[in-house]
């Protein structure tokens, strides 16, 4: 098959659990891209944050950020694609997160301005765990996260238990339905799990399928590779999905192949010099 676009996941595939990019994946990334092979990045990290992992690669490249909601180009930070939620979707989901104690981080698009996240006052210290308001930067502090005015809402995201967050993304699939992409992120964290609540545009492989198309790129020449629960569409539609040794089940089962090694091995690269023979 000729392959023409490469989707990589950061966290938990590109990079090792203490974050950094191996010296084997950045070699074969430069081979591929010399080779004439367009490579993405495609996170669950806002963009600011995955353009500093990016940056470490020298290559130009498209960074699918936010899990695709906002796509940009690391040369210029051109806004590619963006895709925002609604006004009043936002504010059911957050009213509806109150009542059972849920107060959400939120991810918006203002990159330019300098800050890339939303949270609320916390005097009390009850809305967020120690981990969030220790080590949340490039953000802004807003008494009533609903007084928030822009339409630039990317992200609700939510730290808590995998029980309390599955039922509550249940309840709010059931009196909203066809309005929301979600899922809920187990793998590698350093944080309770997170569930993520998008537009229902807003996904991963919507947005590199949507990129891919408009370079006149086949769905069947992607290649993704990715971790976690957030990237089984991705992997699961690709030409080629892979799933990392360290990965979830879900996205295992979604896979074509599985890496012989993990992100801490360079898994990425043990499995691209095999798929293109380098």
């Amino acid at each position: 098959m000729n392959y023409k676009l490469l989707a990589i996941d950061l966290d938990g595939t590109l990079l090792t659990d203490d974050k950094r990019i191996l010296k084997e994946n950045k070699e074969v990334l430069a081979i591929l891209a010399q080779k004439g092979l367009e490579i993405i990045i495609a996170t669950g990290r806002r963009y600011w944050s995955a353009k500093n992992f990016a940056k470490e690669l020298g290559i130009e490249l498209t960074i699918l950020a936010n899990n695709g909601n906002i796509v940009r180009r690391i040369s210029d930070d051109k806004v590619l694609i963006a895709n925002y939620l609604d006004r009043e979707d936002f504010n059911r989901v957050v009213k509806k997160g109150r009542e059972i104690g849920l107060y959400p981080i939120l991810h918006v698009d203002h990159y330019e301005e300098g800050y890339d996240l939303l949270i609320e006052e916390d005097e009390e210290g009850i809305k967020y765990s120690n981990y969030v308001k220790k080590n949340v930067i490039r953000h802004k502090k807003i008494r009533n996260i609903l007084d928030y005015e822009e339409s630039k809402i990317l992200v609700i995201c939510y730290e808590n238990s995998y029980e309390t967050l599955r039922e509550f993304e249940e309840k709010i699939h059931k009196e909203y339905p066809q309005k929301f992409n979600t899922h809920i992120l187990m793998n590698g964290l350093d944080v309770e799990p997170m569930l993520e609540i998008m537009s229902l545009k807003g996904s991963k492989w919507l947005s590199l399928k949507n990129y891919a198309k408009d370079r006149g790129i086949d769905e069947s020449q992607i290649i993704a590779i990715g971790d976690d629960n957030n990237d089984v569409e991705m992997v699961e539609k690709a030409g080629l999905g892979i799933a990392m040794k360290n990965g979830t089940d879900k996205i295992k089962n979604a896979a074509d192949i599985i890496t012989k090694k993990t992100n801490n091995e360079a898994g990425v690269s043990q499995i691209l010099r095999e798929i293109f023979r380098i």
